[in-house]
């Protein structure tokens, strides 16, 4: 899976603890003419994400970023709840959420496609392939080839 700098994830964490919610993964996102947007997503068991929580954690991890600048130049923070269309970031919330529909993009072709959608079928027993079922056809993805990976919102 595409990884983040481990200073920001463990900053963004850090930022939260004291605030009941949890980090569940960091993106950096390179827009046109190089600006560049972190994007963190904040989660809480017990409740629905607020605005409110957001912009306390923005407020309080925007300081610690300032202080300990792990991002060189300029950049946006964004600090959202992951939504209906929820990302994955770490092997536990693919094996979390197995049996949901998911679409998976990965960084190079596996069995001649970059795109994937189906149901999450959990993990291999070393943790190194994602397991997906698409249309009753079970691919074991690498995860080190997944650029992104979301669930999908049935409605």
């Amino acid at each position: 899976m595409r990884s983040v700098n481990p200073h920001l994830l463990q900053l963004a964490r850090s930022a939260v603890a004291s605030l009941d919610c949890e980090v569940i993964g960091v993106e950096c996102i390179q827009a046109g003419g190089g600006h560049l947007t972190v994007r963190v997503y904040i989660d809480k068991s017990d409740a629905a994400i607020t605005v409110d929580d957001c912009a306390a954690v923005s407020h309080q991890l925007s300081g610690l970023l300032d202080v300990a600048d792990p991002i060189p130049g300029q950049y946006d923070l964004e600090v959202s709840s992951p939504g209906l269309d929820r990302p994955l970031f770490e092997t536990a919330h693919f094996i979390r959420f197995t049996g949901q529909r998911a679409r998976v993009r990965l960084t190079a072709k596996f069995a001649d496609r970059r795109n994937f959608e189906g149901l999450l079928a959990g993990v291999n027993h070393d943790q190194t392939r994602l397991r997906l079922d698409v249309n009753g056809e079970l691919f074991e993805l690498p995860f080190d080839l997944i650029d992104s990976a979301r669930l999908v919102p049935h409605f």
